[in-house]
C-alpha cells in the first residue's frame, strides 16, 4: 500500500482518463495507492479541493499559498487557519521559500512563510514546506516559528543531507519525489539511502516531475510506486517495506488524516506495530 503525500489533483492532465479525476484515482488504486493528499496552491483552491475530498473518501487536502504564486492580498495567519479549519484540511501549505526565481520578492515570501508557520502552530496542523536555494532562511524560520510537536515535511526535497538532518532534528519529515529516479540525481539517491526510513515520505508532486520511465509526460499519482521502488532499490530492501513505513510515517505526521484512512490500511499498520 502506498500514499501519494503530495499531488496537485486539481491540476492533473486528465486527457488519458477521459477528463475524469475519478478514473485517474482508480488507476492509482489498482496499483495499491490508498490515500492522496491534494495540495492547495492558493486559498482560493481550497473549496474545490474540499469538494473533491467529499466525493472521494481517500483524498485529504491542505490549505495554503505557494511561495511563487501571486495573490491579490497576502493572507494573515488567522485567515490561513480559518480556511484550514472551515474546509477540514489536514495540513498547512504548500508554502515556503523559493529563491531560484524572482517571481515574488524574497521579503514577501519570507513574511508569507512566517504567517503559514504561525497558522500551523495555531491549528496544530503540520506544515508542507517548499524550499529551493533558500536553505538558511528556511531553517531559521522553521527554527523560530514551527512547533516540534506538530512538525511538517520538506516536500520534493532537493537540498543537501545536512539540511535534511537539521530539519529532521526539528521534527520534520523529508519527502522524495520522482526526481530520485532521474539519472543525474545522485545526491537525492544518497539521501534515500542515508536518512532514517521512519523520516521519509513519498510523493509525485503530479502533474510535475514524472519519474523514470515516464519523464516528458504529465505525472500521475499512480507513479508514486516508482518512487518507492527506487528508494527500495537504493536501500536494498523490499518495496513493501518502503510502502508500509512511509504509509505509517504519513499517518504519524498527518494525524488528522488517520480517521479517514481506509480501515484495512490502518489495521495492517497496527498489526505491524507501525501505528
Amino acid at each position: 500500500m502506498f500514499i501519494d503525500s503530495h499531488c496537485h489533483l486539481d491540476r492533473l492532465d486528465l486527457t488519458a482518463h477521459g477528463g475524469d479525476i475519478g478514473v485517474a484515482l482508480e488507476a492509482a488504486r489498482t496499483r495499491r495507492v490508498r490515500q492522496f493528499l491534494a495540495i492547495a496552491v492558493t486559498l482560493d483552491d481550497v473549496p474545490a479541493l474540499a469538494e473533491m475530498s467529499r466525493q472521494h473518501d481517500d483524498v485529504v487536502i491542505s490549505a495554503g499559498v505557494h511561495p511563487l504564486h501571486t495573490v491579490p492580498r497576502e493572507p494573515e495567519a488567522s485567515a490561513i487557519a480559518e480556511c484550514a479549519e472551515r474546509y477540514q484540511a489536514v495540513a498547512i501549505g504548500e508554502t515556503g521559500l523559493d529563491y531560484h526565481y524572482d517571481a515574488i520578492p524574497r521579503e514577501q515570501q519570507f513574511d508569507r512563510f512566517k504567517q503559514h508557520l504561525i497558522a500551523a502552530t495555531e491549528c496544530q496542523l503540520p506544515i508542507i514546506v517548499h524550499t529551493r536555494d533558500a536553505r538558511d532562511d528556511t531553517l531559521a524560520l522553521m527554527r523560530e516559528y514551527s512547533d516540534p510537536a506538530v512538525g511538517g515535511v520538506l516536500h520534493c526535497f532537493t537540498e543537501d543531507l545536512d539540511m535534511a538532518r537539521e530539519a529532521v532534528s526539528m521534527g520534520f519529515y523529508i519527502s522524495l519525489s520522482g526526481i530520485v529516479t532521474f539519472r543525474n540525481a545522485t545526491s537525492i539517491r544518497e539521501l534515500a539511502r542515508r536518512l532514517p526510513l521512519d523520516r521519509l515520505l513519498i510523493e509525485t508532486d503530479s502533474p510535475y516531475l514524472a519519474p523514470v520511465p515516464y519523464r516528458g509526460i504529465p505525472n500521475e499519482p499512480q507513479w508514486v510506486v516508482e518512487v518507492a521502488e527506487c528508494i527500495a532499490a537504493e536501500r536494498g530492501i523490499s518495496v513493501d517495506e518502503v510502502a508500509m513505513q512511509t504509509t505509517a510515517n504519513f499517518y504519524h505526521l498527518f494525524r488528522a488524516a488517520a480517521p479517514q484512512a481506509p480501515s484495512d490500511v490502518y489495521d495492517s499498520l497496527a498489526n505491524a506495530g507501525l501505528v
